[in-house]
């Protein structure tokens, strides 16, 4: 997966509703993760901007939301969610406020394209946790080549129900011929 944008923000909690300071990845399919340190071991919290993010707003916007001491209100961002709950930020500068809104806002609305060589058209790629992504820079400036690669292991559930089902349909059917001679002894 690529790695859109890292770095510490402060989050408030939402039930003791106090200020920690976590690292934090923005991922290409929408994932917003927190983590205790930038060692990424221990996942403190995630949300999916693709599907669960309805705005993102910064400084004055944020409404009557209180940034953590020593830090300006211009530094604020809230994400608000669909569900009506909100995910209160805080960057260490304006500047890093408003790069983190940006990423945050075009994470949660663009897809990936892909170029179809036959139908000379371009494609939405909905990406989920199940497509790795690999961007490479192209031949001219400004172009890139984005390669998706589904995950081979997508289907394994269907394949799995429908090889248990012959499985079990192959064994009625031998257990079946098996009981055969007895019956003609």
């Amino acid at each position: 997966m690529v790695l859109l944008r890292s770095g510490w923000l402060w989050r408030q909690t939402s039930v003791l509703k106090r200020w920690k300071l976590n690292w934090c990845d923005l991922w290409i399919d929408g994932s917003l993760c927190f983590y205790k340190s930038d060692s990424r071991r221990e996942l403190e919290h995630r949300v999916s901007l693709k599907t669960a993010c309805v705005d993102v707003r910064s400084g004055l916007e944020c409404g009557d939301v209180t940034p953590p001491e020593s830090n300006p209100r211009e530094n604020l961002l809230v994400v608000q969610l669909r569900d009506g709950s909100t995910a209160n930020l805080c960057a260490n500068s304006e500047d890093d406020c408003l790069a983190w809104k940006l990423t945050l806002l075009e994470t949660r609305r663009n897809p990936v394209f892909t170029y179809d060589p036959y139908d000379d058209s371009y494609q939405a790629v909905p990406i989920n946790r199940y497509h790795t992504v690999y961007i490479t820079p192209g031949a001219g400036p400004g172009d890139h080549h984005v390669v998706v690669q589904r995950d081979p292991f997508d289907n394994v559930m269907e394949h799995l129900a429908l090889g248990l089902l012959g499985g079990m349909a192959a064994g009625a059917a031998m257990r079946s011929f098996l009981w055969m001679p007895v019956f003609f002894c």
